[in-house]
């Protein structure tokens, strides 16, 4: 067996140690501000932005859910930060001695002081005057856009808030205000009203004790019509549609194109008389080329939608094709071709409305084969014809016999 003299050992030893030695103080100096809990209380000087190119732009206030940096002395002493009333999540990663980043939290206060609140490793609290703001509503849908004067509706978004001092306020186009006794009910990402006489066509502003905001969509909107049934239809194509006014339901808008039947639930077969209408541009007599003149990456297509009777399998089918597809329904199996699938009895099965309601699909999305493969969407020059059809989707459902009512559809930027 080998031996080591103790003098030989000794030297070894030595040098390990030093190796060590350098390794650490390497390491403290590649990162001289990792972070390390301290005592004491820490001094915020001022509050910035993140962005370098900020650095030296102060803040005395910010919005919820941004990023601030606090800069100061011994700040690894906190331990917990508030803004007003509501508890921040600390990351340690972001904390230095002298910087710490810190996301406003998004929860609205509900007592305000104006202050953020840093309590310390030895439970100290210390405060630091920065104020947090809470956003304008942001009006973003609305349950019904061709809602009828009376009808109850559902506008969504954020940051609704009815203060007893300012009470949350809703004003149609023509600066028609909604009736107090009009607005239902209130939480922060839902109100409830009823449509008041006399509203019109237009954008909805929704006012709050922390501003005005207008809605992201027009009420009653016939911005890029394609097929509402009594001025603009099929006609021309196979299947123009088995069109109702009144049965089963009252029409939100005079004709509606009405589709029923069996539903098979395993993918096999499709029912095209009962759930499907072909328009074909070049047969129906619209000018050639593209059904609107918007760039399809950024609009939407809407129409209104009322189910009966419970829809649990196949996806509505919603295929643009060039202007001068006709003749054929080859496209519809087509797995090159690209289209929207609306398939809502999936969240909610067996799926129906209560009433009508405004369903909204960005023309982004309208990039799946008849299976729900992701093939890509279509560029301009694609959008000519339009057919609607229950049927596949790739995701199979107990086997149903909805009746579905459709109206208004329609493409419209994005806003």
């Amino acid at each position: 067996m080998k031996r080591y003299n103790s003098n030989h050992l000794g030297r070894l030893l030595l040098i390990v140690a030093v190796a060590l030695m350098g390794t650490a103080f390497h390491s403290c100096e590649e990162y001289p501000d990792a972070y390390e809990s301290t005592g004491g209380v820490p001094e915020v000087v001022y509050v910035r932005l993140p962005a370098p190119e900020s650095a030296d732009s102060l803040i005395t206030a910010a919005f919820m859910e941004n990023t601030v940096v606090l800069v100061g002395k011994n700040l690894t002493s906190i331990k917990e930060i508030y803004f007003n009333d509501q508890k921040a999540i600390l990351n340690n990663s972001f904390i230095t001695a002298n910087t710490l980043f810190v996301n406003v939290p998004k929860t609205i206060p509900e007592v305000v002081t104006n202050k953020i609140y840093m309590v310390t490793t030895g439970k100290d609290t210390v405060d630091f005057d920065f104020s947090v703001l809470v956003p304008a509503p942001a009006v973003n849908s609305i349950s019904n856009e061709y809602a009828h004067d009376g009808q109850e509706v559902v506008l969504r978004g954020d940051y609704f808030i009815d203060d007893p001092n300012s009470p949350l306020s809703i004003t149609m186009a023509g600066n028609l205000s909604v009736p107090a006794e009009n607005i239902l009910s209130v939480e922060k990402n839902a109100v409830r009203f009823v449509v008041p006489e006399g509203a019109e066509k237009g954008y909805i502003n929704v006012s709050s004790i922390y501003g005005t905001s207008r809605s992201k969509f027009q009420f009653r909107d016939d911005r890029g019509m394609i097929l509402d049934w009594d001025n603009l239809n099929a006609n021309g194509g196979w299947r123009a549609g088995n069109l109702r006014t009144d049965d089963p339901v009252e029409g939100i808008s005079g004709q509606y194109v009405y589709f029923s039947g069996a539903i098979p639930g395993d993918l096999s077969d499709w029912n095209e008389d009962g759930f499907s209408f072909n328009l074909w541009g070049s047969a129906n007599g619209r000018p050639e080329g593209d059904l609107f003149d918007i760039d399809p990456s950024t609009a939407l297509l809407k129409f209104e939608v009322n189910v009966l009777d419970g829809w649990s399998s196949n996806a509505l089918q919603m295929i643009f094709t060039p202007w001068e597809t006709n003749g054929t329904n080859s496209y519809i199996a087509d797995a090159s071709v690209p289209r929207g699938l609306w398939s809502p009895w999936k969240n909610e099965s067996p799926f129906t409305t209560d009433g009508w309601m405004t369903v909204v699909v960005p023309l982004k999305d309208f990039k799946y084969d008849h299976t729900g493969k992701d093939i890509g969407a279509a560029g301009p020059g694609n959008f000519g014809g339009l057919t609607f059809f229950v049927y596949h989707g790739g995701v199979e459902g107990p086997a149903s016999s909805p009746q579905i009512c459709i109206d208004n559809i329609r493409v419209v930027p994005a806003e």
